[in-house]
């Protein structure tokens, strides 16, 4: 069992796997740069090299006779609503707060509760709410080793792609309106998204000790992580955040400083620029070299 300090994800075209295994990104989520201030509670991710090996199946598969994360109250020829995975760093400050919504699909999702608590990490249901968009499912982490909320990006990828390995497992239909469907899911989307539409940056002040930043883009495994390496490459600390999978888009939400200062014009413009770059930056694969 993968410990939760040591756990990082990665993806491989050439398998259709998702790994949770030894990677070499040296990225940070709620990280800052170089600088061993925190601030009160804030969530604080160092850069680290990590390693353990515990793989993730996402290929969709017949659910089990056991099952109960499909509460069977809705025909085969409903609309297939979108998928909704929410990571909130924001909300409580004693642990990482998750929601899953796909219409009023899902049931009790004891699997995903137990493949999360694989992770190495402590998972309670919070609460159920109904509304218009459907059943939302609440639930609270904490790491198992510390009793404290989740803070390695790396980590908190791994609970990010083991909900969405678990909604192609036992909803198949999920995976026509998930952007991991198209390599992992029974059923690649019926549309696609063009990147450089899709993406959306926004920096703006919120606050004289820090900015907010706004980040809209298609999807792919291990996205959340490179956002963060992305920002904490340009010395821009990442305090906290949010992070959104809704069918094919990602959306993030990151509060983030400069030496304890809300970014300056200036440094905003380069931050969005980078992010920009990295994400419309076109692929290359590296058997052509």
């Amino acid at each position: 069992m993968a410990s939760a300090a040591n756990c990082v994800v990665y993806f491989s075209s050439n398998t259709n796997y998702l790994t949770v295994s030894e990677h070499s990104l040296p990225a940070s989520f709620v990280s800052r740069p170089p600088n061993n201030n925190t601030l009160g509670k804030r969530s604080r991710y160092s850069v680290r090299l990590l390693s353990s090996t515990t793989g993730i199946n996402p290929r969709a598969a017949a659910p089990s006779a056991t099952a109960v994360e499909n509460d069977g109250s809705f025909p085969d020829t409903d609309m297939v609503p979108t998928p909704k995975v929410i990571i909130d760093q924001d909300s409580d400050p004693d642990a990482t707060v998750v929601e899953i919504t796909f219409g009023d699909r899902l049931g009790a999702l004891l699997d995903t509760m137990n493949a999360l608590k694989s992770l190495g990490l402590n998972v309670t249901k919070a609460n159920v709410y109904l509304d218009s968009s459907g059943k939302h499912n609440k639930f609270c982490i904490t790491k198992a080793s510390t009793g404290r909320k989740v803070e390695e990006p790396e980590l908190l990828e791994a609970i990010r792609l083991t909900i969405i390995n678990n909604l192609l497992e036992f909803h198949p239909e999920s995976s026509s309106q998930l952007a991991m469907g198209a390599t992992f899911g029974a059923e690649p989307p019926k549309e696609t998204v063009d990147v450089d539409i899709a993406t959306r940056i926004r920096v703006h002040d919120d606050g004289p000790d820090r900015s907010l930043l706004y980040v809209e883009t298609a999807d792919h495994p291990g996205l959340l992580v490179e956002l963060v390496k992305t920002i904490t490459d340009i010395n821009v600390a990442v305090e906290s955040g949010e992070f959104d999978t809704e069918g094919l888009l990602a959306k993030a939400k990151f509060h983030v400083s400069y030496k304890g200062k809300a970014l300056i014009k200036p440094l905003q413009q380069v931050l969005a620029n980078s992010l920009r770059y990295y994400l419309r930056r076109p692929t290359t694969e590296e058997a052509s070299f």
